[in-house]
């Protein structure tokens, strides 16, 4: 390796260890941050779309192994992406919804899906120059990259979406924004130095448009979206309790519960060790 590719891997690793400790401050804030739950429903996103001819996209990927994606939000949320959808359309845009709502068991799975486990795993690795970390390092890390704890993960709130941009009249081609979903490295922050400036304005004008409504940017991953919730109120320094905390949903009352226990981790430090040796297992 010459001295130039190691300065700029050493500069890598240290511009990804700066945003994951960013990320892990927000998350104190996070978890710390008063809710106020105002028990409010949830509401269909395709529907809403369908019923007001808003041409947009949804995954077809599961979240983990037979569990089905869920693309429902918040009742009065809803309208906020169906005016982000129309926006899109009227600029030859279409809105890929990757992902709504998840339970308490979706997310939990999530965390241990393979190839989102071994990718976090590699990318802790490669963070400490081949070594293998401590289990709180890769507890933390994942706690930062897929909310491994109910109280920050705004999916469990039903007020947050993950989305990508498709090209309408080329509806295979994505505007492009330096990576794909669920990118996991040093591109993956939405302001990273390591993506192209065309890269880095699709995003901003995306990111526009979604705060335009109300949709705020969580700063480390460029593809998700937030509002009302304590993620929203931190990002615009408003210290009211959020309205919209981590919940049970039932589909068929549309009915809502606060989660019991938001600060209790989907997967302790235990199941975090159990699946480091599989990944491992894995990659033998």
């Amino acid at each position: 390796m010459t001295a130039t590719s190691s300065e700029n891997l050493n500069e890598r690793r240290a511009y990804w260890t700066e945003q994951m400790e960013l990320g892990y401050e927000m998350v104190e804030k996070l978890l710390s941050f008063p809710i106020d739950e105002c028990n409010e429903g949830f509401a269909s996103i395709p529907a809403a779309a369908e019923g007001a001819g808003v041409e947009m996209l949804f995954s077809t990927s599961k979240i983990a192994g037979d569990l089905d994606r869920v693309f429902y939000i918040r009742e009065s949320l809803v309208s906020d992406v169906i005016a982000i959808g129309r926006a899109m359309n009227e600029r030859s845009w279409v809105l890929k919804v990757e992902d709504g709502f998840r339970s308490l068991e979706m997310q939990r799975t999530l965390v241990r899906k393979p190839e989102v486990f071994d990718a976090i795993l590699q990318k802790c690795i490669w963070e400490c120059g081949g070594e293998i970390p401590p289990v709180e390092f890769i507890f933390r890390r994942a706690t930062v990259m897929v909310a491994n704890i109910p109280k920050i993960g705004t999916h469990m709130s039903g007020s947050a979406i993950d989305i990508s941009v498709f090209h309408q009249n080329e509806i295979d081609r994505e505007v492009w924004r330096g990576g794909p979903y669920l990118e996991m490295s040093e591109r993956t922050p939405m302001r990273s130095p390591y993506i192209n400036d065309i890269d880095l304005q699709n995003r901003l004008e995306i990111t526009e448009l979604m705060e335009s409504h109300g949709f705020m940017h969580f700063p480390f991953e460029f593809w998700h979206f937030n509002k009302g919730d304590a993620g929203d109120h931190i990002l615009n320094g408003d210290s009211k309790p959020a309205r919209y905390g981590p919940v049970n949903w039932n589909p068929q009352t549309n009915e809502v519960s606060p989660i019991t226990d938001p600060l209790v981790p989907l997967n302790p430090l235990s199941a975090i060790e159990a699946e480091i040796s599989l990944a491992l297992e894995r990659t033998r």
